[in-house]
């Protein structure tokens, strides 16, 4: 497995980035969002996932572990592939995705080239199951030790989760935050406090 490639970025073109380490030109699949991040002729590292097809063998590239990670819980849904799972992440961050999930808003999903109602559907109730395990976490009971759990930040928490945050880990930064701050806002606070 190749978990990540660093060198230097020497060709861009729709959905791909080269980046040749050692003498060798590793082609990524890759997002807009991550095209954006990254600019030729300057030393880049990309997160990748290797697919292993019996027709193809492609490397997809990301230029953020939080992407890479989205991008995995994406094509790990029955119907959405690879092509799916990069088109949704070239219109949206990780951010935006685990928001639109949290919130119901299939809508916003099917905006990425490719994706339909059904699939967007899919998306949402498939990965709000990932959130079943947070409704019995402390932080988020009427039990639990911290009862000012407020506002906007159920719905961050749960978000966050997407990412692959426990409720444990972000709820204590959450509520040190503005409570007028949107959930997109609180998760963008919240990565930049753990360093993501």
């Amino acid at each position: 497995m190749i978990y990540s490639v660093r060198g230097t970025l020497v060709h861009t073109e729709q959905n791909l980035a080269v980046v040749e380490c050692g003498g060798v030109g590793y082609g990524c699949r890759t997002t807009l969002n991550t095209l954006r991040d990254v600019k030729i002729g300057s030393e880049v590292t990309l997160y990748t996932y290797m697919s292993v097809r019996e027709d193809a063998v492609e490397l997809f590239g990301f230029s953020t572990q939080k992407e890479l990670q989205t991008y995995k819980l994406l094509i790990n849904i029955n119907g959405v592939g690879p092509k799916a799972g990069i088109s949704i992440l070239s219109i949206l961050s990780p951010e935006q995705v685990a928001v639109a999930v949290s919130s119901g808003d299939w809508k916003t999903i099917t905006q990425a080239n490719g994706v339909g109602p059904k699939m967007a559907q899919r998306i949402v109730l498939e990965l709000k199951d990932k959130f079943k395990s947070l409704e019995s976490d402390d932080s988020l009971s009427p039990n639990g030790a911290n009862t000012s759990v407020s506002g906007n930040i159920p719905a961050a928490v749960q978000a966050l989760a997407v990412l692959g945050f426990s409720a444990a880990d972000v709820t204590p930064i959450l509520t040190k935050l503005d409570p007028n701050m949107s959930v997109e806002q609180m998760i963008g606070a919240t990565l930049k406090k753990l360093g993501k």
